[in-house]
């Protein structure tokens, strides 16, 4: 019996979850992109009170933008180290569940761009990127990490390095 606390910071929201095997103890979310830092601490905060202490921490690793997975997966790293437990990374378009055999989902990349990936009975056979929406034909969006289908997929990857799908916006001094 593993109990996992599971964070995603790759959208707009911020999710947290502590999920034993596959049950559901805890699951909350707060809206708002700015608010990761102050919103993540209160919800973990919260989390933990209704739960044995985690064996794992599973954190969505994007595609979404820097702040937020730099938040989440700090957040995650820092907790897990000071606690001796491991961190799995996950893909957090991976993480949304859809009840389709084939589809493609979305998430908001600003600058009037996605995220997104296709799958193919429920395997990712082409993404993550980033584009257009008018470039990417049949997208779901508008739906968010499933903490419990985040902790699921833990078995089967371990994602190491944020999925940063652009340039980063800062340059150096020297190169503008």
């Amino acid at each position: 019996m593993t109990i996992s606390l599971a964070i995603d910071t790759s959208t707009s929201r911020t999710i947290v979850g502590i999920i034993d095997e596959q049950r559901v103890i805890f699951e909350k979310f707060h809206e708002g992109a700015t608010d990761h830092g102050r919103a993540l601490s209160q919800l973990v905060a919260e989390a933990l009170k209704v739960s044995a202490p985690p064996q794992q921490v599973v954190v969505g690793m994007g595609p979404g933008p820097f702040t937020g997975l730099r938040v989440g997966i700090s957040f995650a790293h820092t907790f897990a180290l000071a606690r001796t437990i491991p961190v799995i990374g996950i893909c957090s378009l991976d993480a949304i569940a859809i009840d389709q055999n084939e589809y493609t989902v979305a998430t908001d990349a600003r600058r009037k761009e996605i995220y997104w990936a296709r799958y193919r009975n429920g395997v990712r056979v082409e993404g993550p990127a980033v584009s257009k929406p008018a470039d990417v034909d049949g997208f779901i969006a508008d739906h968010y990490p499933d903490m419990k289908k985040l902790v699921s997929l833990a078995q089967t990857q371990n994602v190491t390095e944020p999925m940063y799908l652009r340039r980063p916006d800062a340059v150096p001094t020297a190169e503008r």
